[in-house]
């Protein structure tokens, strides 16, 4: 039976850098629901013609469009085996839909790391960070700082803080995705699926953790 994996972490707790660790190790195609909507925006699909009604309006994209377009992106041949998935699904109705789709391929949810980082840590990696105006180089008051306070190592700009690295933006996107989140980690948890990773350690051992769950 084909194993899908589902991978879940709050912003900032490197689900994007694993995922692409995960898919590389286990030869699984990677599906980014982020991605998948760029591609469909961008090729005009069907589908992407439907979300992007909704988004023009200012509405939230309905499950049933979302479930499509990843039905649509799971029929593909680098899928047959499994996937990993990120960002996708986000509420129990989305996760039961999953689960009924991929029964219908002959596959299931095997196993769902969770990597955790606490809210104070998460703040601490989000909110500091600094972008050149003029370059765009990103840098970090505490794991990547300029040679010069404030300056640019590589034009001089002054740095700015870009309004989703503020601190008060990035507790309130904590503090939605905990609640977005809260009944999908316990949806997982009930069926016996979850697997927790400690993600204040080091990337590699996050990974290594993963994997170890995942097998």
């Amino acid at each position: 039976m084909a194993k899908y994996i589902v991978l879940l972490g709050p912003p900032g707790a490197g689900k994007g850098t694993q995922a692409q660790v995960i898919s590389k190790d286990m030869n699984l195609a990677h599906i980014s629901s982020g991605d998948l909507f760029r591609e469909n925006l961008k090729n005009q699909t069907e589908l992407g013609k439907l979300a992007k009604g909704y988004m023009d309006r200012g509405e939230l994209v309905p499950d049933d469009v979302t479930i499509a377009m990843v039905k649509d992106r799971l029929s593909r041949p680098d899928c047959q085996d499994g996937a990993l998935l990120d960002g996708f699904p986000r509420t129990p109705a989305q996760a039961e839909a999953l689960g009924a789709m991929l029964a219908g391929i002959g596959g299931e949810v095997s196993s769902v790391p969770y990597i955790h980082v606490p809210a104070e840590v998460l703040i601490e990696r989000l909110g500091g960070r600094w972008t050149c105006p003029t370059c765009g180089h990103v840098y970090h008051e505490k794991y990547n700082p300029p040679q010069a306070a404030g300056k640019c190592d590589k034009d001089g700009s002054t740095l700015i803080q870009r309004e989703d690295d503020k601190a008060a933006t990035v507790e309130n996107r904590i503090r939605v995705y905990t609640a977005q989140t809260s009944p999908l980690i316990e949806y997982y948890r009930q069926k016996g699926l979850l697997a927790e990773v400690d993600g204040t350690q080091s990337i590699e051992q996050v990974s290594q953790d993963i994997l170890k769950a995942i097998r």
